[in-house]
């Protein structure tokens, strides 16, 4: 019997690369497997608010009438950005697999999939390798001043100032390192972190520190010891009720003069006006900002012309190992599917 695959990729998440790894994952399977292309990330994705029917969807992108059609009659549905409403789920009696290539699926109405008897499956950790990484080198780019001369080397100005003793960085070997967020990014920044000799404070109220992690010298404390204490504050929660806006006016007074704030998980933690309030009152060093309340952010947003803020317009994540490993995933989710096999990242 063939089975019906769609495939709506993007320009980051190639549709051929999830039919390729698909095929490799299920060879020898009767397949009829259709792809589309979305020309996500040059065009922007929307929010549930943006369209009247996916209220409650964050962070998708694609037409619903166009993505009902496109996917039509196939039994399984792979995709990163496309949307599913439960009205749209409801146009779609054929469906049974949805595999989401991203750490939750944000895009999908789970209550009508359940209702629906439509198994989802995602990929979580898929880039949190890409996430950590990218993390090391924007801690590196504050403290060790690379923005900084870079900068002024643009500008066509010879900072010999920044080797002045009271100017110059620092060290993480000197510094403390403070990790909120101890997930699938955090614990492997943390692993990144160890062999540079700094100390590392973890808080997060969900999770205990490893043996390895205690024997190391991972120290796991509350939100408020870890922003007395840290020379840089690096942020890798996620966004819920409890933890939206907790990086405000209160919590940026609680961090150490000269302190580095850096965030590369997502906006809507932080308090972006009382961030900017330490930053001109020199009360925090630096920061360096990978994502924003409102993406793209506006022109004219005040942190945009601070000298002292290091900007990167969410690409943390993106990587060609992304790529790839989350399209493994996901293919190993398709085949476990088609063999009766139950899934290893249920949603």
């Amino acid at each position: 019997m063939t089975r019906r695959i769609a495939i709506i990729g993007d320009r980051f998440m190639l549709p051929q690369t999830f039919a390729e790894r698909i095929e490799t994952a299920c060879k020898g399977a009767d397949l009829a497997i259709r792809t589309h292309e979305q020309p996500w990330p040059d065009e922007p994705m929307e929010h549930g608010y943006a369209r009247k029917g996916l209220d409650g969807l964050k962070e998708y992108f694609g037409n619903p009438d166009e993505v009902v059609d496109f996917i039509g009659d196939a039994e399984i549905f792979v995709t990163q950005l496309a949307p599913l409403s439960a009205s749209m789920l409801a146009r779609l009696p054929a469906l049974r697999l949805v595999a989401v290539s991203r750490g939750g699926p944000v895009n999908i109405d789970m209550k009508a999939a359940r209702e629906r008897g439509v198994r989802v499956v995602n990929t979580p950790a898929r880039n949190a390798s890409a996430v950590a990484e990218f993390t090391i080198g924007a801690i590196l780019a504050e403290t060790r001043l690379i923005r900084a001369g870079h900068d002024s080397l643009k500008r066509g100005e010879w900072r010999g100032d920044l080797y002045r003793a009271d100017l110059t960085g620092r060290e993480l070997s000197e510094m403390t390192v403070g990790v909120i967020g101890y997930g699938n990014i955090g614990t492997r920044l943390v692993k990144l972190l160890k062999p540079f000799g700094c100390r590392i404070l973890v808080c997060d109220p969900y999770v205990q520190l490893s043996p390895q992690d205690r024997d190391d010298g991972v120290q796991h404390v509350d939100l408020a010891a870890l922003l007395e204490q840290s020379d840089v504050v690096t942020l890798h929660a996620r966004v819920t009720a409890e933890t939206t806006g907790m990086i405000d006016a209160e919590a940026f007074a609680r961090m150490k003069p000269g302190a580095t704030f850096v965030n590369t998980a997502r906006g809507p933690m932080v308090d972006y006006d009382a961030l900017y309030d330490a930053l001109v009152s020199g009360h925090l060093r630096g920061a360096m900002l990978e994502t924003f309340a409102i993406e793209p952010p506006p022109a004219d947003w005040p942190l945009l012309a601070l000298p002292n803020v290091t900007l990167t317009p969410h690409i943390a994540g993106a990587s060609v190992k992304t790529v790839t490993y989350a399209a493994e995933m996901a293919a190993e989710e398709v085949r476990r599917y088609l063999a009766g096999e139950p899934p290893i990242n249920p949603c």
